[in-house]
């Protein structure tokens, strides 16, 4: 592999690894059941914060590394192939 195929693939990784940190906390907070512990009810009664400290972490780490292993897999099938 040349040096400025390296650098793409090298680009093209934390691209996607940064869309994925972005994209997956914002998908998490769009589903039902973040909903219902952020949501609250009247006057913030059933507001359960500790989903922030316990899930959005995990959250955004799979969001990095989900798609940087599929791409680094992806790439390592096609090179095989060439």
């Amino acid at each position: 592999m040349e040096r400025t195929e390296v650098d793409r693939v090298t680009c093209g990784g934390c691209a996607l690894s940064a869309v994925g940190a972005v994209a997956a906390p914002l998908w998490w907070l769009s589903m039902p059941r973040t909903q219902r512990h952020l949501g609250g009810g009247f006057e913030g009664e059933g507001m359960d914060y500790t989903v922030l400290l316990t899930e959005l972490p995990f959250v955004i780490l799979g969001g990095a590394f989900v798609p940087l292993l599929v791409f680094m897999l992806l790439t390592r099938v096609r090179n095989r192939k060439n």
